[in-house]
């Protein structure tokens, strides 16, 4: 079948949507990527809501700008992530969280059926509804020994494959506090160090990087998530009270701890994705301190890989298959995720997937940006 993957990560720059055709074949889902494309992320809804109203207001904005995002092609499925406006953590725990972008919107405007709401199924279950990535990322890299896939959004987060098992966290900020940076630096005006042209001007302020390494975060044993609750512009005022910090090595500075937090994580072939990719002096520094290649040398776009993800997740529901890694999550145990909400036509579900889904393959397809 064809699906529509929807997401729109923390860093709220873009919807990104892909579209891919899956099937079984055994226990191995069978992906031919089709397309993908972005969709600019209004400024309007980049504030954070604070009162009831504006929460209305941007789950229905954001469920009609998925819609847009979908409604120009044609599939049988929509799987929507949505957009995390709350994650709920404490004492090393997630007690909640919420997305937002309303999937009626998705199925009136396309007339498909959509599967959304896919973490809280898994935080109900005792896990941190994070990463899912590590979903795809189990399957498609099983066959690999030891490997790490690292996708680099707000926040960067890790999936470690081996024979042994599957492990997936967040390891911190991704381009978040660089993006907070930015945003401060240039009045509203630019909202990230494009191509990383001020950290490349600038140097390591040594004060302000022990400062920020010293963040408990880092020391916390997976599976653990976090977000921008915490790694935001006012964690970055404290981080730099009594400090006199030039805006170059501001951004050489976050750009550092980025690098060296994600690296501190990974052993072994690590495989990149995610918008951090584009900027050069952050992948020059993970180059230094990691054997690094992207997801698109392996045949799985890097720009679309969390939105096939999402596509993914949408199909195994879709087909009654438990679409979490406990081990990742920490949940007490797979479980089916997400809430469908029907399109035009009867919900028709098919029987479900009873063999264990145990592999990803990738293959040919176009790949092409809509």
């Amino acid at each position: 079948m064809r699906v529509i993957g929807l997401i729109s990560g923390t860093s709220m720059d873009a919807v990104d949507v892909a579209v891919g055709d899956f099937s079984f074949d055994g226990p191995t889902v069978v992906l031919r990527p089709i397309a993908h494309a972005e969709h600019p992320f209004p400024p309007e809804l980049r504030e954070p809501p604070t009162s009831a109203a504006d929460l209305c207001v941007l789950d229905t904005r954001l469920g009609q700008l998925f819609a847009t995002a979908a409604q120009d092609h044609e599939a049988d499925l929509v799987a929507s992530l949505g957009q995390t406006v709350h994650h709920w953590v404490e004492g090393g725990r997630c007690l909640g969280t919420l997305q937002v972008g309303a999937p009626a919107w998705i199925a009136e405007r396309t007339g498909l059926p959509v599967v959304a709401d896919f973490r809280v199924r898994d935080v109900a279950a005792g896990g941190h509804g994070a990463p899912l990535a590590s979903t795809l990322d189990a399957l498609w890299l099983a066959g690999l020994g030891n490997a790490v896939a690292l996708n680099i959004g707000g926040i960067a987060n890790v999936t470690k494959v081996s024979p042994e098992g599957v492990i997936a966290y967040d390891t911190g900020p991704g381009n978040a506090l660089m993006d907070a940076a930015m945003t401060v630096l240039s009045n509203g005006l630019r909202t990230c160090d494009v191509d990383g042209e001020f950290a490349a001007r600038g140097r390591v302020h040594e004060e302000l990087l022990d400062r920020l390494l010293a963040d408990p975060y880092y020391a916390l044993p997976p599976p653990k998530s976090t977000g921008k609750e915490h790694f935001n512009r006012a964690y970055l005022d404290r981080m730099t009270e009594g400090l006199v910090v030039q805006a170059e090595d501001f951004l050489a500075t976050l750009t550092e701890l980025t690098a060296r937090t994600i690296a501190a994580e990974c052993d072994g072939l690590v495989i990149g994705s995610g918008g951090g990719m584009r900027n050069p002096v952050l992948v020059n520094a993970l180059k230094a301190r990691v054997e690094l290649r992207t997801s698109d040398e392996l045949g799985l776009p890097g720009d679309a890989k969390e939105a096939y993800l999402t596509a993914l997740l949408g199909f195994l529901t879709w087909h009654g298959v438990p679409a979490n890694v406990p081990s990742a999550t920490g949940a007490s145990g797979p479980r089916l995720l997400g809430s469908i909400t029907p399109g035009r036509e009867p919900l028709r579900l098919p029987e479900p997937v009873t063999t264990a889904v145990t592999g990803l393959k990738v293959i040919g397809g176009h790949r092409a940006r809509t």
